[in-house]
């Protein structure tokens, strides 16, 4: 019955003339997004499919590298990018209410001693890092600075390959979203052998964002942020953030 009803209230609210796909892409960040084609494909994906899907559309939702999820995006190949900061994308069209709120933490191997104490202190290190991210203004001028302390790699499947590094002693540190990092350690079994060593003071928000040249973009974003209200008013976000055994960011 509440489906029905949630479903019913989007469609009064606004339904498109002409329904659509709405495609969505983005490398495997979960419990944002993962597997598009396991049970669990990650909040954001279950977020957009119920906002979308209500009103009318279907969602194409796949992977790839976030460089290039971005680049296609921003060209118009594709509608939005899920998992995103704004300075990801500085152009895209972003919804004025987020999708969660996320903290970065430094993980490294069980019997290394080092701390995150700032910026400062991952400079004797070797630190991996994925291409593409925006870790902030601040630290993503430092990791340009320092290609010989910064390493970066690439893939769908960029955490993970991070991770082995650090297990095989290629890298000291990796800097990655707590929620993130703490999924992946669980999945990839290495919850025994890597640990965290400091988070970042701050968190900042998180969102889908849609295409810059795209006119389909303002009326996604527009259902977003309407449908992320109804979703948050009704219910349907709490049942869908304990499936992923997680808190409402508000």
């Amino acid at each position: 019955m509440m489906k029905l009803a949630i479903g019913l209230l989007f469609t009064a609210m606004l339904l498109p003339a002409d329904a659509a796909t709405v495609s969505i892409r983005a490398d495997d960040w979960f419990p944002m997004n993962g597997d598009p084609s396991g049970k669990e494909q990650g909040y954001m994906i279950d977020m957009a499919t119920a906002i979308f899907t209500a009103a009318g559309h279907t969602v194409d939702y796949k992977v790839m590298p976030w460089e290039r999820a971005v680049k296609s995006v921003r060209e118009g190949q594709f509608d939005c990018v899920v998992g995103a900061y704004p300075e990801d994308a500085p152009d895209f069209i972003f919804p004025t209410v987020s999708w969660g709120m996320d903290g970065t933490g430094y993980y490294v191997k069980n019997e290394s001693a080092w701390q995150f104490t700032g910026f400062d202190s991952l400079l004797s290190q070797k630190v991996g890092v994925i291409s593409g991210y925006a870790y902030g203004e601040e630290f993503d001028a430092l990791i340009k600075s320092r290609p010989d302390v910064f390493k970066d790699v690439s893939g769908k499947d960029a955490l993970e390959k991070n991770f082995k590094k650090l297990a095989n002693n290629r890298i000291d540190v990796v800097v990655e979203s707590v929620a993130v990092a703490n999924a992946k350690l669980k999945a990839l079994g290495f919850n025994s052998t890597l640990k965290i060593a400091g988070t970042n003071s701050e968190k900042a928000p998180i969102y889908i964002a849609c295409s810059p040249v795209k006119s389909t973009s303002k009326m996604y974003i527009e259902l977003v942020e309407k449908g992320t209200v109804t979703l948050r008013e009704s219910g349907q976000l709490k049942v869908i953030l304990d499936k992923y055994g997680l808190k409402d960011w508000q």
